[in-house]
Protein backbone atom coordinates (compact mmCIF):
# COMPACT_ATOMS: atom_id res chain seq x y z
CA UNK A 1 0.00 0.00 0.00
CA UNK A 2 1.56 3.04 -1.26
CA UNK A 3 0.39 6.46 1.49
CA UNK A 4 0.51 9.26 -1.07
CA UNK A 5 3.16 10.78 -0.29
CA UNK A 6 2.30 14.55 -0.19
CA UNK A 7 -0.34 13.84 2.45
CA UNK A 8 3.04 12.22 4.67
CA UNK A 9 4.98 15.51 3.95
CA UNK A 10 1.58 17.38 5.30
CA UNK A 11 1.46 15.31 8.61
CA UNK A 12 5.01 16.33 9.77
CA UNK A 13 5.23 18.06 12.94
CA UNK A 14 1.19 17.22 14.06
CA UNK A 15 1.42 15.87 17.37
CA UNK A 16 1.43 11.78 17.82
CA UNK A 17 2.72 11.66 13.82
CA UNK A 18 5.94 9.16 13.52
CA UNK A 19 6.68 8.92 9.28
CA UNK A 20 8.21 5.19 9.67
CA UNK A 21 5.91 4.33 11.88
CA UNK A 22 3.03 5.65 10.18
CA UNK A 23 4.57 4.28 7.04
CA UNK A 24 5.18 0.74 8.72
CA UNK A 25 1.42 0.18 9.90
CA UNK A 26 -0.28 0.91 6.49
CA UNK A 27 2.64 -1.38 4.54
CA UNK A 28 1.82 -4.12 6.87
CA UNK A 29 -2.34 -3.15 6.62
CA UNK A 30 -3.18 -5.98 9.22
CA UNK A 31 -6.64 -6.25 9.59
CA UNK A 32 -9.03 -5.27 12.97
CA UNK A 33 -12.25 -6.36 13.53
CA UNK A 34 -14.81 -4.85 16.36
CA UNK A 35 -18.07 -5.00 17.26
CA UNK A 36 -20.30 -3.20 19.56
CA UNK A 37 -22.98 -5.23 21.62
CA UNK A 38 -26.51 -3.87 22.10
CA UNK A 39 -27.35 -4.24 25.22
CA UNK A 40 -31.10 -4.11 24.70
CA UNK A 41 -30.22 -7.89 23.73
CA UNK A 42 -27.40 -9.27 25.78
CA UNK A 43 -26.14 -12.60 24.03
CA UNK A 44 -23.58 -15.29 24.04
CA UNK A 45 -21.70 -14.39 21.01
CA UNK A 46 -19.46 -16.37 18.80
CA UNK A 47 -20.13 -19.49 21.31
CA UNK A 48 -18.50 -17.91 24.01
CA UNK A 49 -18.43 -15.20 26.36
CA UNK A 50 -17.99 -11.40 26.33
CA UNK A 51 -14.75 -12.33 29.01
CA UNK A 52 -13.23 -14.35 26.09
CA UNK A 53 -12.91 -10.79 23.90
CA UNK A 54 -10.62 -7.86 24.38
CA UNK A 55 -12.59 -4.93 25.14
CA UNK A 56 -12.17 -1.83 23.00
CA UNK A 57 -10.61 0.84 25.90
CA UNK A 58 -13.06 3.71 25.19
CA UNK A 59 -16.30 1.85 24.62
CA UNK A 60 -17.82 -0.31 27.58
CA UNK A 61 -19.93 -2.09 24.15
CA UNK A 62 -17.09 -2.20 22.62
CA UNK A 63 -14.95 -5.77 21.47
CA UNK A 64 -12.03 -6.29 19.55
CA UNK A 65 -12.18 -9.82 17.87
CA UNK A 66 -9.52 -12.17 16.96
CA UNK A 67 -10.45 -13.05 13.69
CA UNK A 68 -13.40 -11.75 11.70
CA UNK A 69 -16.23 -15.10 11.45
CA UNK A 70 -18.66 -14.85 8.69
CA UNK A 71 -21.28 -11.66 10.12
CA UNK A 72 -23.71 -12.80 7.66
CA UNK A 73 -24.24 -16.33 8.74
CA UNK A 74 -24.85 -15.78 12.47
CA UNK A 75 -28.14 -15.48 13.46
CA UNK A 76 -27.52 -13.03 16.25
CA UNK A 77 -25.96 -10.49 13.78
CA UNK A 78 -29.46 -10.62 11.68
CA UNK A 79 -30.97 -10.40 15.15
CA UNK A 80 -29.61 -6.90 16.16
CA UNK A 81 -27.65 -8.53 19.02
CA UNK A 82 -24.18 -6.66 17.99
CA UNK A 83 -22.76 -3.95 15.25
CA UNK A 84 -19.98 -4.94 13.46
CA UNK A 85 -18.37 -1.26 13.74
CA UNK A 86 -14.37 0.33 12.91
CA UNK A 87 -13.59 0.75 17.10
CA UNK A 88 -11.86 4.23 16.50
CA UNK A 89 -15.49 5.75 16.17
CA UNK A 90 -16.75 4.44 19.09
CA UNK A 91 -14.72 7.06 21.03
CA UNK A 92 -18.05 8.73 20.66
CA UNK A 93 -19.03 7.18 23.61
CA UNK A 94 -16.90 9.73 26.05
CA UNK A 95 -18.38 12.33 24.30
CA UNK A 96 -21.79 11.91 24.85
CA UNK A 97 -20.48 10.79 28.91
CA UNK A 98 -19.14 14.71 29.10
CA UNK A 99 -22.78 15.94 27.84
CA UNK A 100 -23.79 18.31 30.68
CA UNK A 101 -27.74 17.37 30.76
CA UNK A 102 -26.63 13.24 30.00
CA UNK A 103 -28.04 11.94 33.52
CA UNK A 104 -30.69 15.04 34.35
CA UNK A 105 -33.20 14.64 31.58
CA UNK A 106 -34.00 12.94 28.23
CA UNK A 107 -32.55 14.45 25.08
CA UNK A 108 -33.17 15.69 21.90
CA UNK A 109 -30.33 14.39 19.57
CA UNK A 110 -29.95 15.21 15.52
CA UNK A 111 -27.00 12.35 13.72
CA UNK A 112 -26.80 14.28 10.88
CA UNK A 113 -24.91 11.73 8.43
CA UNK A 114 -26.25 8.81 9.75
CA UNK A 115 -25.84 5.93 7.18
CA UNK A 116 -25.22 3.08 7.81
CA UNK A 117 -26.08 3.24 10.89
CA UNK A 118 -23.34 2.64 13.45
CA UNK A 119 -23.34 5.95 15.27
CA UNK A 120 -26.94 6.13 14.96
CA UNK A 121 -27.68 2.86 16.96
CA UNK A 122 -24.76 3.81 19.51
CA UNK A 123 -26.13 6.51 20.49
CA UNK A 124 -29.31 5.11 20.96
CA UNK A 125 -28.07 2.64 23.31
CA UNK A 126 -26.57 5.86 25.37
CA UNK A 127 -29.28 7.90 25.48
CA UNK A 128 -31.32 8.86 28.63
CA UNK A 129 -34.86 7.32 29.12
CA UNK A 130 -37.30 9.39 26.63
CA UNK A 131 -34.97 11.09 24.58
CA UNK A 132 -35.22 11.63 20.70
CA UNK A 133 -32.80 10.57 18.25
CA UNK A 134 -33.31 11.72 14.65
CA UNK A 135 -31.04 9.72 12.08
CA UNK A 136 -30.40 11.52 8.86
CA UNK A 137 -28.60 10.45 5.73
CA UNK A 138 -29.42 12.69 2.56
CA UNK A 139 -28.38 10.32 -0.20
CA UNK A 140 -31.65 8.14 -0.52
CA UNK A 141 -30.62 5.01 -1.34
CA UNK A 142 -28.10 4.87 2.04
CA UNK A 143 -31.42 6.09 4.22
CA UNK A 144 -32.60 3.04 3.31
CA UNK A 145 -30.04 0.91 4.79
CA UNK A 146 -30.11 3.43 7.63
CA UNK A 147 -33.39 1.98 8.74
CA UNK A 148 -32.99 -1.59 7.94
CA UNK A 149 -30.13 -1.32 10.99
CA UNK A 150 -32.18 0.90 12.78
CA UNK A 151 -35.09 -1.58 12.93
CA UNK A 152 -32.89 -4.59 13.62
CA UNK A 153 -32.09 -2.45 16.99
CA UNK A 154 -34.75 -2.98 18.03
CA UNK A 155 -35.85 0.65 19.46
CA UNK A 156 -38.68 2.97 19.09
CA UNK A 157 -37.66 6.58 19.82
CA UNK A 158 -35.53 7.12 16.78
CA UNK A 159 -36.94 8.84 13.51
CA UNK A 160 -34.97 8.23 10.26
CA UNK A 161 -35.08 10.72 7.88
CA UNK A 162 -33.61 12.15 4.48
CA UNK A 163 -32.89 15.59 4.34
CA UNK A 164 -30.55 18.47 3.38
CA UNK A 165 -28.71 19.83 6.69
CA UNK A 166 -30.23 22.94 5.69
CA UNK A 167 -33.42 21.59 5.95
CA UNK A 168 -33.06 21.55 9.84
CA UNK A 169 -33.04 25.00 9.95
CA UNK A 170 -36.80 25.17 10.34
CA UNK A 171 -36.31 23.68 13.75
CA UNK A 172 -34.43 26.37 14.80
CA UNK A 173 -33.23 25.50 18.87
CA UNK A 174 -34.66 21.76 18.62
CA UNK A 175 -31.51 19.57 19.54
CA UNK A 176 -29.66 19.37 22.25
CA UNK A 177 -26.93 17.64 20.49
CA UNK A 178 -25.80 17.30 17.19
CA UNK A 179 -23.50 15.10 15.61
CA UNK A 180 -21.16 16.09 12.49
CA UNK A 181 -19.87 12.94 10.95
CA UNK A 182 -18.37 15.14 8.19
CA UNK A 183 -17.75 13.62 4.42
CA UNK A 184 -13.99 14.08 4.09
CA UNK A 185 -11.28 13.31 1.95
CA UNK A 186 -11.26 9.42 3.61
CA UNK A 187 -7.29 9.50 4.60
CA UNK A 188 -7.71 7.67 7.84
CA UNK A 189 -9.74 4.40 6.22
CA UNK A 190 -6.64 3.85 3.91
CA UNK A 191 -5.77 0.47 5.53
CA UNK A 192 -10.15 -0.55 5.40
CA UNK A 193 -10.67 0.91 2.04
CA UNK A 194 -7.51 0.71 -0.10
CA UNK A 195 -9.58 2.32 -3.04
CA UNK A 196 -9.42 5.57 -1.19
CA UNK A 197 -5.71 6.05 -1.92
CA UNK A 198 -6.75 6.95 -5.74
CA UNK A 199 -9.46 9.42 -4.51
CA UNK A 200 -7.08 11.65 -2.51
CA UNK A 201 -5.34 14.52 -3.06
CA UNK A 202 -4.57 17.82 -1.63
CA UNK A 203 -7.43 19.65 -3.40
CA UNK A 204 -9.82 16.79 -2.37
CA UNK A 205 -8.64 18.14 0.97
CA UNK A 206 -9.48 21.61 0.80
CA UNK A 207 -13.13 20.89 -0.83
CA UNK A 208 -13.98 18.52 1.60
CA UNK A 209 -12.97 21.74 4.44
CA UNK A 210 -14.98 24.02 2.16
CA UNK A 211 -18.03 21.40 2.45
CA UNK A 212 -17.84 20.54 6.13
CA UNK A 213 -18.04 24.66 6.66
CA UNK A 214 -21.18 24.64 4.56
CA UNK A 215 -22.78 21.70 6.37
CA UNK A 216 -21.88 22.95 10.00
CA UNK A 217 -23.28 26.09 9.09
CA UNK A 218 -26.36 25.17 7.47
CA UNK A 219 -27.53 22.90 10.77
CA UNK A 220 -25.99 25.03 13.31
CA UNK A 221 -29.26 27.07 14.09
CA UNK A 222 -31.18 23.89 14.37
CA UNK A 223 -29.15 23.35 17.92
CA UNK A 224 -29.91 24.87 21.14
CA UNK A 225 -28.34 27.80 22.80
CA UNK A 226 -26.34 25.69 25.56
CA UNK A 227 -26.20 22.66 23.39
CA UNK A 228 -23.53 20.15 22.19
CA UNK A 229 -21.90 19.49 18.52
CA UNK A 230 -20.17 16.78 17.75
CA UNK A 231 -17.50 16.90 15.17
CA UNK A 232 -15.64 14.14 13.70
CA UNK A 233 -14.33 13.25 10.16
CA UNK A 234 -11.50 9.69 9.33
CA UNK A 235 -9.36 12.56 7.65
CA UNK A 236 -5.53 13.13 9.60
CA UNK A 237 -5.02 16.29 7.49
CA UNK A 238 -5.38 19.56 9.58
CA UNK A 239 -7.73 21.46 7.29
CA UNK A 240 -10.49 19.32 8.04
CA UNK A 241 -10.31 18.95 11.67
CA UNK A 242 -8.14 21.43 13.94
CA UNK A 243 -8.67 24.23 11.62
CA UNK A 244 -12.51 23.56 11.28
CA UNK A 245 -12.56 24.57 15.44
CA UNK A 246 -10.88 27.14 14.73
CA UNK A 247 -12.89 28.48 11.74
CA UNK A 248 -16.21 27.63 14.25
CA UNK A 249 -14.81 29.74 16.69
CA UNK A 250 -14.53 32.54 14.65
CA UNK A 251 -18.07 32.55 13.23
CA UNK A 252 -19.86 31.47 16.71
CA UNK A 253 -19.63 31.74 19.97
CA UNK A 254 -18.44 28.26 21.25
CA UNK A 255 -16.94 26.85 23.87
CA UNK A 256 -14.22 23.56 23.46
CA UNK A 257 -15.35 20.55 25.60
CA UNK A 258 -12.56 18.30 27.01
CA UNK A 259 -12.75 14.46 27.08
CA UNK A 260 -11.66 11.83 29.46
CA UNK A 261 -8.91 10.03 27.55
CA UNK A 262 -8.08 6.38 28.52
CA UNK A 263 -4.81 5.78 30.24
CA UNK A 264 -2.49 3.94 27.26
CA UNK A 265 -4.89 3.90 25.01
CA UNK A 266 -3.01 5.78 22.26
CA UNK A 267 -5.29 8.72 21.60
CA UNK A 268 -3.69 11.67 21.28
CA UNK A 269 -4.86 15.23 22.32
CA UNK A 270 -4.28 17.92 19.93
CA UNK A 271 -5.40 21.64 20.47
CA UNK A 272 -6.13 23.93 17.62
CA UNK A 273 -4.28 27.38 17.15
CA UNK A 274 -6.88 28.75 19.18
CA UNK A 275 -6.69 26.42 21.87
CA UNK A 276 -9.60 24.10 21.46
CA UNK A 277 -9.38 20.34 22.44
CA UNK A 278 -9.94 17.64 19.60
CA UNK A 279 -8.90 13.70 19.99
CA UNK A 280 -6.73 11.88 17.13
CA UNK A 281 -6.58 8.47 16.18
CA UNK A 282 -3.42 7.54 14.70
CA UNK A 283 -3.20 3.85 13.29
CA UNK A 284 0.35 3.37 14.57
CA UNK A 285 -1.00 4.43 18.14
CA UNK A 286 -4.04 3.16 18.25
CA UNK A 287 -6.15 -0.36 17.44
CA UNK A 288 -8.22 0.99 15.05
CA UNK A 289 -8.14 3.18 11.80
CA UNK A 290 -7.49 7.10 11.55
CA UNK A 291 -10.19 9.42 12.90
CA UNK A 292 -10.66 12.52 14.55
CA UNK A 293 -13.15 13.73 17.37
CA UNK A 294 -14.08 17.07 18.91
CA UNK A 295 -17.16 18.55 20.68
CA UNK A 296 -17.93 22.03 21.36
CA UNK A 297 -20.60 23.92 23.50
CA UNK A 298 -22.86 26.80 21.36
CA UNK A 299 -23.31 29.40 23.15
CA UNK A 300 -25.11 31.47 21.32
CA UNK A 301 -28.57 31.08 19.72
CA UNK A 302 -31.93 30.40 20.94
CA UNK A 303 -32.92 28.05 23.98
CA UNK A 304 -35.66 25.83 22.49
CA UNK A 305 -37.83 25.58 19.56
CA UNK A 306 -40.87 27.77 18.94
CA UNK A 307 -42.50 25.78 16.18
CA UNK A 308 -46.53 24.80 16.14
CA UNK A 309 -48.00 21.30 14.91
CA UNK A 310 -50.88 22.44 12.44
CA UNK A 311 -51.74 18.86 11.33
CA UNK A 312 -51.67 15.80 13.52
CA UNK A 313 -51.25 12.64 12.19
CA UNK A 314 -54.11 10.32 11.65
CA UNK A 315 -54.74 8.21 14.84
CA UNK A 316 -55.42 4.44 15.11
CA UNK A 317 -59.62 4.40 16.41
CA UNK A 318 -60.30 2.31 19.52
CA UNK A 319 -61.81 -0.92 18.22
CA UNK A 320 -58.33 -0.92 15.82
CA UNK A 321 -56.26 -0.66 19.10
CA UNK A 322 -57.91 -3.18 20.47
CA UNK A 323 -56.37 -5.34 17.67
CA UNK A 324 -53.15 -4.29 18.69
CA UNK A 325 -53.16 -5.12 22.49
CA UNK A 326 -52.56 -8.93 21.75
CA UNK A 327 -49.59 -7.81 20.49
CA UNK A 328 -48.03 -5.03 22.13
CA UNK A 329 -48.30 -3.62 25.42
CA UNK A 330 -49.47 -0.06 24.76
CA UNK A 331 -48.45 1.72 28.06
CA UNK A 332 -46.76 4.79 27.11
CA UNK A 333 -47.46 4.05 23.60
CA UNK A 334 -49.15 6.30 20.65
CA UNK A 335 -50.17 4.78 17.21
CA UNK A 336 -50.66 6.47 14.49
CA UNK A 337 -51.66 5.31 10.70
CA UNK A 338 -50.64 6.15 7.23
CA UNK A 339 -52.88 4.38 4.80
CA UNK A 340 -52.94 0.83 6.36
CA UNK A 341 -50.23 0.58 7.92
CA UNK A 342 -49.52 1.62 11.69
CA UNK A 343 -47.08 2.93 13.65
CA UNK A 344 -45.90 2.88 17.64
CA UNK A 345 -44.39 5.79 18.94
CA UNK A 346 -43.64 6.48 22.75
CA UNK A 347 -45.74 8.76 23.72
CA UNK A 348 -43.95 11.39 25.12
CA UNK A 349 -42.68 11.90 21.92
CA UNK A 350 -45.60 12.02 20.37
CA UNK A 351 -45.61 15.59 19.42
CA UNK A 352 -41.87 15.71 18.35
CA UNK A 353 -42.18 13.09 15.59
CA UNK A 354 -45.38 14.69 14.73
CA UNK A 355 -43.39 17.95 13.68
CA UNK A 356 -41.02 16.44 12.03
CA UNK A 357 -43.08 14.13 9.95
CA UNK A 358 -45.20 17.51 9.22
CA UNK A 359 -41.91 19.31 8.27
CA UNK A 360 -39.23 16.30 6.93
CA UNK A 361 -39.02 13.63 4.63
CA UNK A 362 -39.38 10.60 6.50
CA UNK A 363 -38.42 7.66 6.09
CA UNK A 364 -39.41 5.79 9.11
CA UNK A 365 -40.59 6.25 13.12
CA UNK A 366 -41.17 4.94 15.90
CA UNK A 367 -42.04 1.09 15.53
CA UNK A 368 -43.82 -0.14 12.35
CA UNK A 369 -46.31 -2.79 13.95
CA UNK A 370 -48.17 -4.13 10.62
CA UNK A 371 -50.44 -3.52 7.83
CA UNK A 372 -54.65 -3.76 9.41
CA UNK A 373 -56.63 -6.21 6.95
CA UNK A 374 -60.30 -7.24 7.34
CA UNK A 375 -60.25 -6.73 10.85
CA UNK A 376 -56.28 -8.18 11.82
CA UNK A 377 -53.43 -7.02 11.97
CA UNK A 378 -50.97 -8.68 9.59
CA UNK A 379 -47.44 -7.98 11.79
CA UNK A 380 -44.53 -6.51 10.21
CA UNK A 381 -40.42 -7.35 10.19
CA UNK A 382 -39.81 -4.76 12.68
CA UNK A 383 -42.34 -5.45 15.23
CA UNK A 384 -40.59 -8.93 15.49
CA UNK A 385 -37.51 -7.47 16.17
CA UNK A 386 -38.32 -4.43 18.09
CA UNK A 387 -38.58 -5.68 22.02
CA UNK A 388 -42.13 -4.36 22.06
CA UNK A 389 -43.68 -8.01 21.74
CA UNK A 390 -45.93 -9.13 24.65
CA UNK A 391 -44.06 -12.41 26.34
CA UNK A 392 -47.49 -14.42 25.18
CA UNK A 393 -47.14 -13.99 21.43
CA UNK A 394 -46.28 -17.40 20.38
CA UNK A 395 -42.37 -18.28 18.96
CA UNK A 396 -40.55 -21.10 17.38
CA UNK A 397 -36.87 -22.05 18.62
CA UNK A 398 -34.73 -22.90 15.94
CA UNK A 399 -31.16 -24.37 15.61
CA UNK A 400 -28.99 -22.37 13.76
CA UNK A 401 -28.89 -24.92 10.59
CA UNK A 402 -33.05 -23.91 10.60
CA UNK A 403 -32.42 -20.31 11.60
CA UNK A 404 -29.89 -19.39 8.22
CA UNK A 405 -32.48 -21.58 6.18
CA UNK A 406 -34.83 -18.86 7.31
CA UNK A 407 -32.81 -16.03 6.71
CA UNK A 408 -32.26 -17.03 3.25
CA UNK A 409 -36.03 -17.34 2.98
CA UNK A 410 -35.70 -21.17 1.86
CA UNK A 411 -38.13 -23.81 3.38
CA UNK A 412 -37.12 -25.21 7.02
CA UNK A 413 -38.65 -27.90 10.02
CA UNK A 414 -39.39 -26.52 13.27
CA UNK A 415 -41.69 -27.36 16.06
CA UNK A 416 -43.96 -24.49 15.98
CA UNK A 417 -45.65 -22.96 18.28
CA UNK A 418 -49.34 -23.84 17.10
CA UNK A 419 -50.93 -22.53 14.21
CA UNK A 420 -51.09 -18.87 12.82
CA UNK A 421 -48.35 -15.92 12.90
CA UNK A 422 -45.25 -16.29 15.29
CA UNK A 423 -41.83 -15.21 15.46
CA UNK A 424 -38.67 -17.07 14.75
CA UNK A 425 -36.44 -16.95 17.61
CA UNK A 426 -32.27 -17.82 18.33
CA UNK A 427 -31.33 -18.40 21.11
CA UNK A 428 -34.42 -16.35 22.31
CA UNK A 429 -33.98 -13.46 19.95
CA UNK A 430 -36.63 -12.64 17.69
CA UNK A 431 -35.14 -13.30 13.78
CA UNK A 432 -38.81 -12.38 12.11
CA UNK A 433 -42.32 -14.02 11.60
CA UNK A 434 -43.50 -16.97 10.33
CA UNK A 435 -47.04 -18.26 9.54
CA UNK A 436 -47.90 -21.96 10.59
CA UNK A 437 -50.40 -23.41 8.49
CA UNK A 438 -51.82 -26.82 8.48
CA UNK A 439 -49.19 -28.67 6.34
CA UNK A 440 -46.62 -25.77 5.56
CA UNK A 441 -44.66 -23.09 7.25
CA UNK A 442 -44.97 -19.45 5.19
CA UNK A 443 -41.69 -17.97 5.66
CA UNK A 444 -42.14 -14.08 5.72
CA UNK A 445 -38.66 -12.64 6.57
CA UNK A 446 -38.17 -9.65 4.30
CA UNK A 447 -37.14 -10.49 0.63
CA UNK A 448 -34.67 -8.10 0.48
CA UNK A 449 -32.92 -8.80 3.58
CA UNK A 450 -32.52 -12.60 2.78
CA UNK A 451 -28.77 -13.88 2.88
CA UNK A 452 -28.51 -14.69 -0.90
CA UNK A 453 -25.40 -16.84 -0.56
CA UNK A 454 -25.77 -20.82 -0.07
CA UNK A 455 -22.97 -20.87 2.29
CA UNK A 456 -20.17 -18.31 4.36
CA UNK A 457 -17.64 -20.07 1.19
CA UNK A 458 -19.47 -19.58 -1.38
Amino acid sequence: MQVPVSLINSLEGIDGFDRHAFEQTHANADAITSIRINPAKPSRLFDGSLNELTPVPWSRYGYYLPQRPSFTFDPLFHAGCYYVQEASSMFLEKAFEKIPQQKERPLKVLDLSAAPGGKSTHIQSLLPEGSLLVSNEVIKSRSSILRDNIIRWGSANVMVTNNDPAHFQSFEGFFDVIVVDAPCSGSGLFRREPEAISEWSENAVQLCSQRQQRILADVWPALREGGTMIYSTCSFSPEEDEAILDWMQEEWQVKGIALEVPEHSGIVTTLSKNGLPGYRFWPHKVKGEGFFLTMVEKQDGVQGFAGKLRKKPDSVTKAEQKLLVPWIDMTDMSTVRHQQTVYAWPSPLAADFSLLLEKMRVVYSGVRLGELMRDKLVPDHALALSGLLRPAVPAASLDKDAAILYLQRRDFTAETAGRGWQTVNFQGYPLGWINALPNRINNYYPRELRILKDSPNS
